[in-house]
C-alpha cells in the first residue's frame, strides 16, 4: 500500500486500491501473502517485472499528474504481461498529455500522434494509421516487428 501511496502521501487506502484496480494490479496484490500490506524485498524477488510495472503505474494513477513521460514502459516484460500493462497505461493516459519513448511499437499504436526520430531529427509524424499508410520508416519498423513474432 505504501509503495502505491508514494506518488501521493495523502492518498487513502481506497484511492490506492482504486488505482490498483484501474491498472490491473489488484488481483495479484490480493494474492500476495499479506495482500496490500506485503513488504516488498529490495531485491525485487517478490514480484515479476510486469507486476513491478503495474505497481509503478498504480503509483502514477494515485499521483494523478497532468503530464506523464513514459520511457520504455514495457521493455522488460513479456508480451502476455504487456497486454495487462498496456491496458492499465491506456486507462491512465485518458485526459492527460503523455510522452511515450518506446522501441516496442505496440506501446504507442493508440497514440494521437507518433513522432519517428532518426539521429535526433523528426522524419515522420502522424497517427499509427497515417504512418502505416505512408509506408515509410514507421511502416518498415512495424512490419519488421511483426515478422519477428
Amino acid at each position: 500500500m505504501e509503495n502505491i501511496r508514494y506518488g501521493n502521501p495523502n492518498a487513502t487506502d481506497e484511492e490506492c486500491i482504486s488505482a490498483a484496480k484501474l491498472v490491473n494490479a489488484d488481483n495479484f496484490i490480493r494474492m500476495l501473502p499479506q495482500g496490500y500490506n506485503t513488504i516488498l524485498k529490495s531485491d525485487n524477488s517478490t514480484l515479476s517485472h510486469g507486476q513491478l510495472q503495474l505497481i509503478s503505474i498504480a503509483r502514477t494513477a494515485v499521483a494523478n499528474p497532468p503530464v506523464m513521460i513514459l520511457d520504455e514502459a514495457t521493455s522488460s516484460i513479456d508480451t502476455r504481461t504487456e497486454v495487462l500493462v498496456q491496458d492499465g497505461m491506456n486507462k491512465l493516459m485518458k485526459g492527460r498529455t503523455v510522452f511515450i519513448i518506446a522501441h516496442r511499437l505496440s506501446t504507442i499504436q493508440n497514440a494521437d500522434t507518433i513522432i519517428v526520430l532518426d539521429h535526433g531529427k523528426i522524419i515522420e509524424r502522424g497517427s499509427h494509421e497515417q504512418l502505416i499508410e505512408k509506408k515509410g520508416t514507421y511502416y518498415s519498423l512495424h512490419a519488421n516487428a511483426f515478422e519477428l513474432q
